[in-house]
């Protein structure tokens, strides 16, 4: 394809920097580095950089007719996205299903924020089209075509020209959409994505999200494309997709361009190591907004499913996990903790030394240690465009920080040593992004190869190697523009998909074969068109499989049923870690993918050079600690067979090397630089007396790592849907006394309480404990909340001294009970409610007790209905511990024990502090909380300012009751610690500091505070709301949020589902309640429409916000959401739930939020109201209808 004897130019637009690599009629190589956003000099980067390769000034026209190709990767869309600055879009959708999108699956992005904030919606409008298909693809009520097209006119009158068609289980039936399509295009709009044609898949919510970005994007891709004709003429011109491959620009859509950047740096990667005989590549892209790394292990990662600027996206593309850590990351000093990031000085004004007045950022640490130097780095700054880096705004600056930091920590950093601190969190946090992606996924990271990349790669490369034990570094001579460089290597790709959702068996054989004969004639069709031959087109066929009843995917070859069973058994057993082989698999979706060469050329062989390489100059830098004279080299003189020793920097056009010391450099046949570590890490680090803030940053970090690693353990080998999908678990740190170190962000309502069932077993088994043991515990009377949260809890010993503990806790699908899922409506003690585990020893000394467990899950006069699924969870969590053991072990192994005891005691110290400060500010109130059953919470909290401490008293709260809203004293502290971290507006670490500052009186005998056997289902679920409501009520913070979690299961023989239900938040004083999220104590995901519909015998009828229902106010509280499942066979249904009497009280003069309420509609039309806690048999065709509560509003109207 195309002619050698013209210009190709290959180009990378990013967020900093556009990198642009140009291939030369002669076939050499140039590149170009410019300012993405620079216009007081040019309008568009991407054209300025082909001008200034071809020597034409800015108002000359390009000479197209010398350039045979452009291959570019653009952020157009991805600034777009993060900007809201898409097409004007109108969502035309199944009625009923209106505002399913919006609620998404529930879950608030922030734990612990008051006002919640959702990302905002990309369609502006919404069209409800009647019209419906049921879960198997059959019609159920035909397209009302006349309605729609009216709606579609006025949508168009308006001003709207594009529109998302998204209708339930279109992926199964497209004719509805279709008919939409054609009804849209006659009334005028000029784009129509339709979700069948878009992403033919199930899940209505990514399939609609990934829609809707479609129609919302494209418009603005076209107009940028139809900008660079005009300047390029007939030039071919393609894009980079997401998913690693090239597209012509006829073909360039939405949904493909969110990640076309950074997926030119993986190929680069890829095709790159190729060359050098690499096959099994760690990517390491490093540019001036993020750091991108990604792994090669012989195929192309791609994600199914994305989230990108809390867009859903259902759509491949390239496994690329994002940290905000550039080279632009903003230094800061907060909380007594030296930071970096999340904030990144962009493009403009960019890091301090850009002659901005930008602030002090990574690349300026790089500038002051030395290690970047200002002579080799390109002359772009300034008001002409052409002064050097700025390193006397960068010394200004660390002089004051350093200064800064000194007074208030009592430390005695010079600039330099201060700087070294927040690159080594910097750092830190680039190999914390790496594990996510390497270890967490079951790869050991020593086995691959560092592959450096992006202009600030090369800067940190041997530090985030040594972080990782990865003894290999590749680095490309254009190393530093290699995304753009990518673009020249790829390939032209076309992806096509299919859901199918059918049992793998002999029968579905041909079903597969025939499905991916057609997509492939779709994508090879599609490349054809772009001037490939049938022969230049390679194929690869795909299908992915999952087990019944479960959501985790993986992808195998087409190949024989055998075969395909083997290979998923493989993939699942190293991606997983267990297999189930007598489990039935099901055929999630086939995907075909169409190859093609676009002759990019190859590499070329360099004569190796003779002697030793001389360095250009010699530089002083900080490197190890201290000042010392190191060597620079300029790559472009070295030779094939030179080797250099570390310490010493070596520059390139693009890009800065630092070879640490231990680290030797060599250069290849090809020009490729390989880093190879000679001798071992050595790392000493000092206890001291005194705290240091880049340490205490590092240690909050690594705690919370820990904790959020074995969180990935626990939801990657758990086999029940609660804990696998709906995320209801958490994981946690402990000290030797039980006191909470680190809990990762997982189900608010398990924060703190965890802690109670550790020293539980502390005062249990405490002289008795071993290595290797860890025990089981959901006893509500001694540590636990409710009977379903089981937590297992392990000793961590070093050097045979115990020095920590490692949690964690599931919310198990059923535990036995009185109802089906141990949540029962009308319990009356804790035995009606499950089998109940004391400290009970599941592993000692190495063996898993498995018979003993079973016979106590077999006990009782309610057993627990699925021990096999209880088995496989608690191993999953014995799994999660392990990992917890591991990773301490290796932090006490690099920091040495005294340094990571202190830092235990000091990171707990630094919360209590934070708490302190904002206790500070609160004034001393009380509360009466009155419940649907008339129990009442009273809390009065008096804080002592100048103290910075609070009690919190609950004298006067109802006694324990008969029912089961009995709440065990774990539940209520765990409320207290939740809305104290709440008030701290700032990203503190969770821990047991935060309860320092506060003394918590809880009555024995009462509600919050109950005796054995009092029921306490509800007390985890509903109880807690309740709590945390009147906490924020009492601090005169926050209106009540709808106070439940309305928890609602159904089955019969042969099906059990469980799910909590969304509804308002409370307003507060600078803000507005958030409609249709989850509050406060709970966090759950909920089921996608599609797939509710697929596996259990109901159907979805309606499912949006209860508008109006949030109280009204200054600010007004958060609506409700309306739901309406029509049960297609009998099933028990339970409801438990509150709020259906007691509205949800605003404050200072708000309005209450509306109540709650349950509704049976018969399907003889009868409606029936129903109390907040039920459990009652539903026929065939009967509705169950639930408003949830709105919030509360603050402030008068």
């Amino acid at each position: 394809m195309g002619s050698s004897k013209k210009w190709q130019f290959w180009i990378d637009r990013g967020g900093t920097f556009t990198d642009l690599v140009a291939r030369t009629p002669g076939g050499e190589l140039q590149t170009r580095k410019l300012l993405s956003s620079d216009p007081e000099h040019y309008a568009d980067a991407a054209l300025e950089g082909i001008r200034r390769c071809l020597g034409i000034a800015g108002d000359q026209p390009i000479p197209h007719q010398e350039i045979d190709a452009v291959k570019m990767g653009t952020t157009v869309a991805t600034n777009a996205l993060l900007e809201r600055q898409g097409e004007p879009t109108a969502l035309v959708t199944t009625a009923g299903f209106r505002d399913a999108l919006r609620i998404g699956y529930q879950n608030r992005p922030d734990l612990f924020a008051r006002h919640i904030e959702l990302p905002e919606l990309l369609y502006s409008q919404v069209i409800e089209a009647e019209e419906r298909v049921d879960a198997a693809g059959k019609p159920l009520r035909p397209l009302d075509q006349a309605a729609l097209r009216s709606a579609l006119e006025q949508a168009y009158e308006q001003g709207l020209r594009s529109v998302a068609i998204v209708f339930m289980h279109a992926y199964r039936y497209a004719t509805h959409e279709q008919q939409a399509a054609k009804i849209a295009k006659e009334v005028g709009f000029t784009q129509v994505s339709t979700s069948h044609d878009v992403i033919p898949l199930i899940r209505l919510v990514g399939r609609g999200d990934t829609t809707v970005a479609d129609a919302y994007l494209s418009p603005l891709l076209l107009r940028y494309i139809q900008g660079l004709r005009q300047e390029l003429g007939n030039t071919r011109l393609m894009f980079m997709q997401s998913s690693g491959g090239l597209t012509s620009a006829d073909f360039f859509r939405g949904r493909d361009s969110i990640l076309s950047g950074p997926a030119g740096g993986v190929v680069g990667m890829v095709r790159t190591g190729e060359i050098a005989g690499i096959d099994r590549l760690i990517g390491f892209d490093m540019g001036g907004t993020s750091t991108d790394v990604s792994l090669f292990d012989g195929d192309f990662e791609r994600a199914q499913d994305n989230l990108i600027a809390g867009v859903r996206i259902r759509a491949p593309m390239m496994k690329i996990h994002t940290v905000a850590a550039g080279g632009g990351s903003v230094l800061h000093y907060t909380d007594g903790r030296m930071q970096v990031g999340p904030m990144s000085a962009g493009a403009n004004p960019g890091p301090a030394c850009y002659r901005r007045g930008g602030p002090l950022t990574v690349t300026d640490i790089n500038v002051l240690l030395g290690r970047i130097q200002p002579e080799h780095f390109p002359r772009v700054f300034g008001p002409g465009g052409d002064q050097p880096l700025d390193s006397d705004a960068v010394k200004t600056g660390f002089a004051e920080l350093t200064e800064r930091i000194n007074a208030e920590a009592g430390t005695q950093y010079s600039p330099e040593q201060a700087a070294e601190g927040f690159l080594h969190i910097a750092v830190n946090r680039m190999a914390t992004a790496i594990k996510e992606i390497s270890i967490q996924r079951g790869y050991d990271a020593s086995r691959f190869a560092l592959s450096c990349f992006g202009g600030a790669g090369g800067q940190h490369a041997c530090q985030v190697a040594d972080a990782l034990g990865i003894p290999t570094i590749f680095i490309h001579p254009l190393a530093g523009v290699l995304s753009a460089y990518g673009m020249g290597l790829a390939q032209l790709r076309s992806i096509r998909q299919q859901s199918l959702e059918l049992s793998l068996d002999e029968a579905a054989i041909q079903t597969i074969t025939e499905t991916a004969g057609a997509l492939s004639h779709s994508a090879g069709q599609e490349l054809e068109q772009q001037g490939l031959a049938p022969e230049q087109l390679s194929f690869s066929k795909r299908v992915r499989l999952r087990y019944a009843g479960t959501d985790s995917t993986l992808a195998v070859e087409l190949d024989s049923l055998s075969k395909m069973r083997a290979n998923f058994e493989l993939a699942q057993q190293q991606r997983f870690g267990f297999t189930s082989p007598d489990t039935a698999l099901v055929v999630a979706d086939v995907e075909v993918e169409a190859v093609g060469e676009t002759g990019a050329g190859v590499e070329h062989v360099i004569e190796p050079g003779d002697g030793t390489p001389q360095p250009a100059s010699i530089t002083r830098s900080w490197i190890g600690g201290h000042w010392q004279d190191t060597p620079v080299y300029q790559r472009e003189v070295l030779q094939p067979g030179i080797q250099i020793n570390g310490p010493a920097i070596i520059t390139e056009s693009h890009g800065t090397i630092v070879v640490e010391p231990g680290w030797q450099t060599s250069m290849n046949a090809y020009g490729h630089l390989m880093l190879a570590r000679q001798t071992p890490v050595s790392m000493s680090f000092s206890e001291g007396t005194s705290v240091d803030p880049m340490l205490l940053e590092v240690f909050n970090n690594l705690f919370m790592h820990i904790a959020e690693q074995m969180g990935v353990i626990l939801e990657n080998t758990a086999h029940s849907v609660n804990i696998k999908e709906r995320l209801d678990f958490s994981c946690a740190v402990f000290g030797p006394g039980g006191e909470l170190v680190a809990n990762a962000p997982h189900m608010p309502v398990h924060l703190g309480s965890m802690g109670e069932s550790v020293r539980a077993i502390i005062t249990a088994h405490g002289d008795k404990l071993k290595a290797g043991d860890v025990y089981m515990l959901n006893a509500p009377y001694n540590g636990g909340t409710h009977l379903p949260d089981i937590t297992l809890v392990s000793p961590v010993f070093v050097a045979d001294e115990l020095e920590f503990f490692v949690a964690s806790r599931g919310h198990h699908a059923d535990i036995g009970g009185i109802t089906p899922g141990s949540m029962p409506p009308h319990s009356q003690s804790v035995e009606e409610e499950g089998i109940l585990f004391d400290g009970f020893p599941l592993v000692t000394g190495g063996r898993f007790h498995e018979r003993d467990v079973r016979e106590r899950l077999a006990q009782g006069p309610y057993p627990a209905r699925n021990p096999d699924q209880n088995i496989a969870d608690l191993k999953a969590q014995i799994a999660a511990n392990q990992k917890g053991i591991s990773e301490l072990h290796k932090m006490c192994g690099q920091f040495g024990l005294p340094v990571v005891r202190a830092y235990v005691g000091h990171v707990q110290d630094n919360a209590e502090a934070a708490v302190r400060e904002v206790i500070g500010v609160l004034r001393d109130g009380q509360f009466r909380y009155e419940m649907d059953s008339g129990l009442v919470i009273h809390v009065a909290v008096t804080v002592d300012a100048q103290a910075g401490s609070a009690c919190v008293d609950f004298t006067g709260t109802s006694p324990q009751s008969t029912d089961n809203f009995n709440a065990p004293s774990a539940i209520c502290k765990a409320a207290v610690l939740y809305v104290f971290r709440c008030l701290v507006d700032r990203d503190i670490p969770m821990n047991a500091g935060c309860l320092k500052p506060i003394k918590i009186i809880i009555p024995p005998g009462s509600l919050l505070n109950p005796k054995t056997p009092a029921a306490v289902v509800a007390g985890n679920v509903e109880t807690s709301q309740c709590i945390t409501n009147a906490l924020f009520g009492a601090l005169g913070v926050m209106a009540a949020a709808q106070g439940t979690m309305n928890n609602l299961s159904f089955g019969n023989q042969r099906y059990q589902y469980y799910e909590t239900l969304c509804g308002g938040t409370g307003a507060g004083a600078t803000f507005d309640g958030t409609s249709a999220v989850h509050s406060h104590m709970t966090n759950s995901r909920l089921t996608d429409p599609e797939i509710l519909e697929l596996r259990f015998p109901v159907r979805l009828e309606n499912f949006c916000i209860r508008e109006n229902s949030g109280g009204g106010g200054h600010h007004h509280g958060g609506d409700g959401v309306t739901r309406e499942i029509r049960f297609l066979e009998p099933m028990q249904v339970s409801m438990l739930s509150g709020h259906r009497r007691v509205a949800p009280f605003g404050l200072q003069g708000g309005q209450a939020g509306k109540t709650g309420r349950n509704t049976r509609i018969c399907a003889s039309g009868e409606r029936q109201e129903l109390p907040g806690c039920t459990s009652m048999l539903f026929e065939a065709g009967d509705i169950l209808r639930i408003d949830t509560p709105g919030g509360g509003g603050f402030g008068k109207p």
